[in-house]
């Protein structure tokens, strides 16, 4: 078996090398990929920390992904139409700058995860997935209504977004963007999940009688697991709804909430780049199987099926043994 640790890098160098390669050969739409499957896997790692650590399966998180997609919209649209979002009590204009939008994409996801949390950690099991499939969807809807940000056709953004000091409408430019702030959330997890508040969502998802015996309220510490997942994938979707320059009620659907759990399914529930390497399969096989076939999500459901019954670990842990981050 190879070292999780020696997969984790050869990963890390698998997403440096494709794009310099992409580039060389001057294929520009291969880095558009990459750029697709690092969001994706940012949005995803925002996930696996409630489920993988915290054991909260969550039919939902697509919720936070629109939220942070919306912030940009709604931003960067004041901005391009030079109208205030607000002009009383006082005026709030937008802005084209994406360190801002980033900044109210992570407040908005972590306020809307706070009072999503409070909610639905009232309940556990099969309630717990309905009650978060229920906000997605009530999301979903009102923004289909929400006549004001285009309703159901959705909201266009003219030009990318600005970074000082790069041009983001460079598909290299934009993929160092996301593959830096993937490499920073990848850091902060590992070092979440060693940490002593890591330790005891562990041991909260593991034996929860346990951990209350100990002083320690459950509930709280799931709750706050579940705010810092929902601020990562709201970013997500805030770099999603960029890189498309478009946001549509579509990033709010049940679907992706199924397919960001896909994406830790397939690379390993609780592996720290589970979702990078589930993220990275997914947008393969949409683009190499999507092209010769239009039902491409059969051969999807296949490998997901091999994985569900014949490896717990998903990919790495068939690569590297079966022990996980928080084991």
């Amino acid at each position: 078996m190879i070292q999780e640790t020696h997969f984790n890098v050869f990963i890390l160098a698998l997403l440096v090398a494709i794009p310099a390669w992409a580039i060389a050969v001057d294929e520009p739409f291969t880095v558009t990929l990459m750029t697709r499957a690092v969001i994706f896997a940012i949005a995803a790692v925002g996930l696996n920390i409630a489920l993988g650590l915290g054991g909260l399966v969550s039919l939902g998180h697509a919720a936070f992904f629109g939220i942070g997609g919306y912030a940009m919209g709604i931003l960067a649209f004041h901005q391009q139409t030079y109208a205030p979002i607000f002009e009383w009590p006082f005026v709030i204009e937008g802005t084209k700058s994406m360190p801002v939008i980033w900044l109210v994409a992570v407040v908005a996801s972590s306020l809307a995860a706070l009072v999503i949390g409070l909610l639905s950690l009232r309940t556990s099991g099969v309630y717990f997935i309905m009650i978060t499939l229920a906000f997605g969807q009530m999301f979903f809807f009102y923004c289909i209504g929400w006549s004001a940000y285009g309703g159901e056709d959705g909201l266009s953004i003219y030009v990318r977004n600005g970074f000082p000091g790069l041009n983001t409408l460079d598909p290299i430019q934009f993929y160092a963007i996301c593959f830096s702030i993937l490499a920073l959330v990848l850091w902060i997890v590992s070092a979440l999940a060693k940490s002593s508040f890591g330790l005891a969502l562990n041991a909260a998802r593991q034996v929860p009688h346990r951990v209350e015996t100990a002083g320690l309220n459950t509930k709280r510490i799931q709750l706050a697991a579940f705010v810092i997942s929902g601020a990562i994938t709201g970013l997500a979707g805030a770099l999603f709804a960029d890189l498309n320059r478009f946001v549509s009620p579509a990033m709010f659907s049940w679907q992706l909430s199924g397919e960001i759990i896909v994406f830790v399914v397939i690379g390993g529930v609780g592996r720290l780049f589970g979702p990078v390497v589930g993220a990275l399969v997914f947008v393969a096989l949409e683009h190499i199987l999507g092209g010769l076939s239009e039902f491409w999500h059969i051969y999807l459901g296949l490998l997901l099926l091999l994985i569900v019954l014949f490896s717990h670990g998903g990919l790495i842990g068939m690569v590297c043994g079966r022990k996980a981050v928080h084991d």
